[in-house]
């Protein structure tokens, strides 16, 4: 079945079908929760309270991007949570294992071709982006994720974030001045080509 064969389907009571639907988009979804509470915990939290939420609103889904429908329910539950703790996300992007130890992602994010040093190397710089995403306002640090972390087109984080393209646009411009002067600060692990065009961005 297809996406929209599954909406329908799901609409309809097909529990199996959304199940369908969570499986595609659980890993974005939690990669946006991520990113914006910067807490793997809070994450997996917001995630999960999303798909409930969106079961229960799939009926008022109409055409459109069920992606950018989905995605605008993470962010809005993320900025609930951020309100509720009334406080910057300071946590870094780690997760600890069962005993306790730090792993720099959970292991269906990594990829498995990468050896040891290209693991390390990612981790740390995943890090110093949750850094410099941490000390932005939320709906600058939303669009930012969207976009240029998780790839979604401008319209497509338009829809998610419920703002005009031109805001979107206008966002990320000021958004991408304050990561990269940000990110300079940890130039050792940066491309190269970013070290050399601080000016260098995902469009």
């Amino acid at each position: 079945m297809d996406e929209v064969a599954l909406i329908q389907a799901a609409k309809s009571g097909d529990l199996d079908a959304f199940n369908r639907l969570v499986i595609e988009y659980q890993g974005l979804a939690y990669n946006v929760a991520l990113r914006i509470l910067g807490d793997p915990a809070a994450a997996e939290d917001a995630t999960q309270d999303a798909f409930v939420s969106a079961y229960r609103k799939l009926r008022t889904f109409r055409d459109g991007s069920f992606k950018a429908w989905l995605l605008r329910i993470v962010t809005n539950g993320c900025y609930d949570e951020l309100r509720r703790q009334k406080r910057r996300p300071t946590t870094s992007l780690e997760v600890e294992t069962d005993n306790g130890e730090e792993i720099a992602q959970p292991s269906w994010m990594a990829d498995p071709g990468e050896g040891p040093d290209e693991l390390a190397e990612r981790a740390a710089l995943s890090r110093a982006i949750q850094s410099c995403l941490d000390g932005m306002e939320d709906e600058f640090r939303a669009a930012v994720v969207l976009v240029d972390v998780l790839g979604l087109d401008y319209a497509e984080a338009a829809e998610a974030l419920e703002r005009p393209l031109g805001t979107i646009k206008s966002r990320l411009a000021r958004a991408r001045v304050r990561m990269q002067e940000c990110l300079q600060s940890f130039a050792e692990l940066l491309p190269v080509e970013m070290r050399l065009n601080p000016e260098a961005t995902n469009d």
